[in-house]
């Protein structure tokens, strides 16, 4: 990764509709002005959600991406965290859980406001899971929805899963990566089976008219790669 972009500006901090934003490896985002971390799109319980259509997967996904967020949480140790929707593959992740698993998230939400926002996966969620559902919710300036809407200001969203391709000198590397225009945010899939959609994909233009900056998520580092340098025609 770093041999294919060690010329393209790096960062982990953006300004977004006039608040800092920290773009985690992990593919969360830190607001230091709320004191809030935002995931999207954990999906836990993806596998098992396929394992009862017949369809076979390693059952470790939901522990890999709560592995990945308790990273997240304990490094910024936030007031609050915010999950933006499908955190569960359906309605019945929640009672799939390992009991490991619910431990592992008992203990990163104590101490701390948690708050799921619904999902086209999750639109209901029970109490068991503890914390706060809500639809959709403003922060400041932002309002913070699963869904993109179009037209829409200042937003930071999940749902699409962006990731970016870089090709050079004949080789390619993809990766998940935030999407925005110093308005909009949408957040990269946090979730381990979560999968991706292309940044330079027909979706995302309605959404960012006048272009975005794709921070792609690299094992160490975090590269800021311009719309017109990843989607070339």
């Amino acid at each position: 990764m770093t041999a294919l972009l060690k010329n393209k500006q790096t960062t982990s901090e953006i300004d977004l509709s006039g608040r800092t934003a920290v773009l985690d490896l992990t593919g969360g985002m830190y607001l230091p002005e709320d004191d809030t971390l935002l995931v999207a799109d954990l999906h836990f319980e993806k596998g098992s959600s396929f394992a009862r259509r017949g369809m076979m997967l390693p059952p470790y996904d939901t522990r890999e991406t709560l592995s990945a967020l308790s990273d997240a949480v304990f490094r910024y140790d936030p007031r609050m965290v915010i999950a933006l929707g499908d955190s569960f593959h359906d309605i019945g992740g929640p009672d799939r859980l390992g009991d490991e698993e619910r431990a592992t998230l008992t203990q990163v939400q104590a101490g701390r406001d948690w708050i799921w926002v619904t999902g086209n996966h999750d639109r209901t969620l029970p109490d068991s899971i503890g914390g706060q559902v809500v639809e959709e919710m403003a922060l400041g300036p932002l309002t913070l929805r699963h869904e993109p809407m179009e037209g829409a200001q200042t937003e930071i969203a999940g749902h699409l899963h962006p990731v970016g391709k870089v090709v050079m000198r004949g080789r390619s590397t993809r990766r998940r990566c935030f999407l925005t225009d110093g308005s909009r945010c949408i957040m990269p899939a946090l979730g381990a089976y979560a999968g991706g959609l292309n940044a330079c994909d027909a979706a995302f233009k309605p959404l960012f008219p006048k272009g975005f900056t794709a921070h792609l998520i690299g094992q160490e580092r975090i590269y800021a790669i311009a719309k017109a340098m990843l989607c070339r025609d």
